[in-house]
Order: structure tokens, then sequence, then C-alpha cells
């Protein structure tokens, strides 16, 4: 369905000339955009015309899908009224902003807590279908830059606050932190266990928005703000890490900003250092290596004397990480010594963050392992990979599903098809008892480097047996 304008919409036309898209270019790049949200789109170089021409405005997610695909092409943002949709079904670019004063944080934060995850007010129902605009990494250049420059606030303090519709003062109090981060640490439990899809993950947004929202918006003393904020920071990282692990990348990026902006008005420096991370291990992940460098290195150098040896290890691999995917092998080995130096000087008795506390050489051998895959090194991925098989996956069973999946490629680069196989099989049935398009994406990944022996019975059993898992709603 479309309603008309007024006219060619010029706009469209000029954008889509600039990014060197086609009508039937851009139809398709819709479609498919429309069809990882679960919606089936028709859209043909025809409709697209129509668009331009005589200034249709298609109906529902349209728009926002159209502003994705030409972002994806232009590797930034594109906001409605860039291409002329200003007018469509409004669904603004919340969570994008990191504002530099504290009252508009704390307005930008609770403004994305309060949609759902449709992008529309809380009740509507729907996943990020409207709130569609594409992943941008270049939408991390700002946060990234203004953190590095001011990574705390001078003060936080709020005296006259109210919860928003009831008129009354809510004064905030360390007791209310504490819940906070007692939800923090029950979700960071039950996503490494079931995966960010699990339906007690998806309880974080719904935590953010009824427990953490009001609150920031209430009153309170400096030193309880930099509490909350600090709580805060973490729930909604955690909404990122799970949007991230369930494949909704918009969502993530938007979580990450936020929770990058609530932990400078924390003034909790390592904190920032960790969602610089997630931020870095993302688009690492979405295959922007050289970004991703950035955004380690950003968390490095601010935490230099401040975070903990642990904390500092976790940055570098992090960084690493990043290295590989670009493809740089001589920066990752470097990084990579420099996060095994930083994890051996780490004590026992050291006050690392609650929220370190996946992070021991068993997470350390699983990263390097994926470092050395992305580098081509299979012998380098055995030796890494079994370490960071030895630890028991009671409680991280993601982790384990995933290592399984870097094993079996390992595995088959080596030349033994059974025992990729063998992984593989094993990796299939964890990846069915969480919730992880991650870990999906990883078994799909391996199923590709298959193909070759697709003839083979091990193969066949291996894809029968993923099937179910391939076929189910994301």
């Amino acid at each position: 369905m479309s309603r008309e304008q007024r006219g060619p919409n010029e706009k469209l036309g000029t954008v889509l000339a600039l990014a060197g898209i086609s009508n039937a270019g851009l139809a398709r790049r819709v479609n498919d955009l429309g069809a990882q949200r679960g919606l089936t789109l028709r859209y043909d170089k025809t409709s697209v015309a129509r668009w331009v021409s005589k200034g249709m405005v298609p109906q529902g997610a349209a728009p926002h899908l159209i502003a994705a695909a030409i972002g994806q092409k232009l590797g930034r943002p594109v906001p409605l009224h860039e291409i002329g949709l200003a007018d469509a079904d409004p669904a603004p670019e919340v969570g994008l902003a990191f504002p530099r004063d504290v009252a508009q944080a704390v307005k930008s934060a609770t403004e994305l807590y309060r949609l759902d995850l449709a992008g529309r007010r809380a009740g509507s129902g729907g996943i990020w279908q409207s709130l569609a605009g594409s992943f941008a990494v270049s939408a991390y250049a700002t946060p990234a830059s203004r953190w590095l420059i001011t990574p705390a606030d001078s003060s936080v303090a709020r005296e006259d606050g109210s919860a928003e519709g009831t008129g009354a003062a809510v004064r905030v109090g360390h007791s209310d932190v504490r819940k906070l981060r007692e939800a923090a640490e029950d979700a960071r439990r039950w996503d490494s266990k079931y995966g960010g899809g699990d339906w007690r993950s998806s309880m974080v947004p719904e935590c953010l928005r009824v427990e953490a929202a009001p609150l920031l918006l209430g009153a309170y003393s400096d030193e309880v703000g930099r509490a909350l904020f600090g709580a805060s920071a973490e729930l909604t990282r955690l909404a990122g890490w799970m949007a991230f692990d369930t494949g909704q990348q918009e969502a993530a990026q938007r979580y990450y900003i936020q929770a990058l902006r609530l932990a400078r008005a924390a003034a909790d420096v390592p904190l920032g250092g960790y969602v610089l991370a997630s931020m870095s291990l993302q688009a690492t992940y979405r295959g922007f290596g050289d970004e991703g460098v950035d955004l380690a290195q950003a968390a490095l150098e601010r935490n230099r004397g401040l975070a903990t040896a642990r904390t500092m290890s976790f940055f570098r691999l992090v960084e690493a990480r990043a290295h590989a995917r670009a493809g740089d092998a001589q920066a990752a080995g470097a990084a990579l010594k420099a996060a095994e130096s930083w994890l051996e000087r780490a004590r026992e008795g050291d006050n690392d963050p609650s929220w370190l506390g996946f992070y021991g050489y068993d997470r350390f051998a699983a990263d390097a392992a994926e470092c050395y895959r992305d580098l081509k090194l299979p012998r380098q991925v055995r030796r890494f990979t079994e370490q960071a098989l030895s630890k028991p996956t009671e409680e991280f069973v993601r982790s384990h599903g995933l290592r399984l999946v870097v094993s079996a490629v390992a595995e088959l680069e080596s030349g033994n098809l059974d025992a990729a196989c063998e992984q593989g099989v094993r990796a299939v049935e964890v990846a069915g008892r969480i919730s992880s398009a991650r870990t999906t994406e990883y078994v799909k990944d391996l199923l590709h480097r298959l193909e070759p022996y697709g003839d083979e019975p091990r193969v066949v059993e291996l894809r029968e047996r993923a099937r179910p898992l391939l076929m189910a709603p994301a």
C-alpha cells in the first residue's frame, strides 16, 4: 500500500543516484531486509519508479527499510527526511544520539526504553519492524570520540525529578540501585545459559522501561545518581548484547550507544570501556575489522592505569579479534600476547568488576581460536579450542556451542572430515537448547564450508540434524 505525495520525490532520486542503486536493486534490498524482519514484501523496479517519479509513499515499515537499504550502501545512517519520506509513519532515530548534557542523556535513554521492539510505543507489539534503520558502524564515531574526550560528567545530581505521568517525586536510594544490579546479574546468567532470545532474557528491556526509566527521571544525589547511571548502563549494555545475539543489530547499536552515555554519567571508565568492547565485537562480527580495532583501542586508551589487569586483558583480546578479522596477523598476534600477559598478572584479590565474571583462560583461549580461524591457521585453532572446551559447560552453554563450531571448522581445514562432523553434531545439539541467532549463524557457516562434501554420509547426517534449527523462526 502507498499514498501519493504532490509531485516527484526528487530527494529519493538524488540519493539513489548518489548511492549508485538502481530501481531494481533498491526493490531487492528492501525485500531482503523485510524478509530478515519476518515481512513478506514484493516490491519491484516499478514500485520504486512510482516512489521516485510520482511521489508515492509506501506504508508500514517500508520507508524505514528504504532508508536502511540506502544507508547500508552509503555506510552511514540515512534519515527519512534526506530521502523525502519524513511524512511517513514516524520512527525517530531514537537511541542514536550521544548528548553532551546529562538531562538530555536521561531523555535519550528513557525514550529508547519506552519504545517496544517494533520501535513504537509500548503495547503495540512487533520486533523492530518500524525502527528498522540499518546498522551503520559510522554511528559509533561520535559516541566514541565524545567519551574519549570527556569520560565523566561533572555532576549528575537531580533534585526536581518526578515519575513521568504521576507528578509524584521519586526519591532514589541505594536500595533501588541494588535491585537494578541484581536484575543485571540474573540476566547475565540467563543469557549465558540460554541465549539472548530466551524469554527470561527478554525481560531486560521490560526492566529498563518499568524500573530503570522512572528512577532515571527521579530525584537523586550525585553519589546515588552515579550508582544509578552505572547500574542502568550495565542493564542497557546487556539489552544490546542480547539484541546482538538474536540478530537485531539495529536495536543493539542503539542500546550500546545509550549504555556508553550512561557509563559516562556514572564516571565508570572501565564500564565505558566494556561497552566500547561490545561495540567493537559487533563491528568485527559485521565485518568492520578496522573500526573494531578503533573501538577496542578507545577502550584501552582511557583505561590505562584505571582498569584491573583482567579487564585490560579482555580489552586487548577484543582488539585481537578485530585485527584478525581485518587480516592483520602480526597485530592480532601482538594483541593476543598482550592479553595473555595481562591475564597472567591478574590475582584472585583484584577488584574486578562483577560484569567481568565470565572472563578467564577458557574465554581467552576461545577468542584466540576465533582469531586464528579468521587468519586461516587451523593448527593454532585446534590448540586453543582444546583449552577452551576443557571447562564444564553448565554455566556458559552458548559459548560452548560456539566453541564446538570453531573446533569443527579447524578440523575441516585440517582435512579431518569425520572429526569436523562429529564436532558439528555436538554443536547442533547445543544450539538446539538455546535461543541464539549468532550460534545458528555459526552452524550455517560450518554447513556452507561442508558443501563440497555434500554427498558424504556424515555430512548428510549433520545437515539433517541441523534442519530443525535452521528452519526455526528467528
